[in-house]
């Protein structure tokens, strides 16, 4: 299973590297410096995980920016789309319209859902960007609105946790909260978000180097021994991620995109 998931992967490279405009302008992402982070599922006396500096945006992406991607790249719009690259829930919140698909004009500047991983990989690739590390997004999404590490801060802790507590509902939620420390804004409480390695979670440390393994697993790594017991939301995001698969479509599931800086 993993070389299929590999195979996919480069398929995918391959299907993008024909659309890639490398047209993002600086007004939609920003710069994050690089620093260190622990992550959740290793040992409090392991080393922090180190995140060189990169470009995240600032929003998650749209229905509306999505309806244009498709629109420019037809093979990603619902009625093109190959079974390869997703599930049959792909973009189900849009209504038909003749011999397309579209999204209602109030939900225009809602997050986009419903998509899998590849689509969101494809559209990144289109701005010459890329889906961000799980490393980056936790980085970035532990700053409160005034420190880049929040994770001691009470308030800031149980906003996130009322947050990831709300039950999904079928109304698509708008973007607006404040910006964080970085300038990056509705990183919790909006739509969970792909990453690029969404799947890394599922290999322990003593395995990262085994090329058998099976990344279509569920999660391979267990909590015992975990960096904070009691971040719960960490522990969802850790969870929900290890339940995934490249094809999902989900109502609950959005995406935004990152940038690598030039050396």
């Amino acid at each position: 299973m993993r070389n299929t998931f590999l195979l996919l992967i480069f398929i995918l490279n391959s299907a993008c590297s024909t659309i890639t405009d490398k047209n993002g302008t600086s007004n939609d992402y920003v710069r994050i410096t690089g620093g260190e982070y622990r992550p959740l599922y290793i040992s409090k006396n392991s080393p922090k995980e180190k995140v060189g500096t990169f470009y995240l945006d600032i929003s998650p992406v749209t229905n509306q920016q999505f309806y244009e991607f498709v629109n420019r790249y037809p093979q990603w719009k619902k009625e093109n789309i190959a079974t390869l690259f997703s599930e049959d829930l792909y973009l189900n919140h849009w209504y038909q319209s003749q011999d397309t698909w579209k999204p209602l004009k109030e939900n225009l500047n809602a997050p986009i859902i419903y998509v899998s991983w590849f689509a969101a990989q494809a559209f990144c690739q289109s701005k010459g960007k890329r889906l961000p590390l799980v490393a980056e997004w936790e980085y970035t999404g532990m700053a409160s609105e005034t420190r880049a590490d929040g994770s001691k801060e009470e308030a800031y802790n149980r906003l996130i946790l009322n947050w990831y507590g709300r039950p999904v509902t079928d109304k698509e939620a708008m973007l607006g909260t404040k910006a964080n420390y970085w300038g990056v804004k509705d990183m919790h409480g909006i739509v969970w978000e792909w990453t690029e390695d969404f799947n890394s979670a599922l290999v322990n440390g003593d395995s990262r180097n085994d090329g058998t393994i099976d990344t279509t697993l569920f999660c391979g790594a267990g909590a015992a021994g975990a960096t904070d017991p009691s971040n719960y939301a960490a522990f969802m995001r850790f969870g929900f991620r290890s339940s995934l698969q490249a094809k999902f479509t989900l109502p609950s599931l959005g995406f935004r995109c990152a940038k690598s800086v030039s050396l």
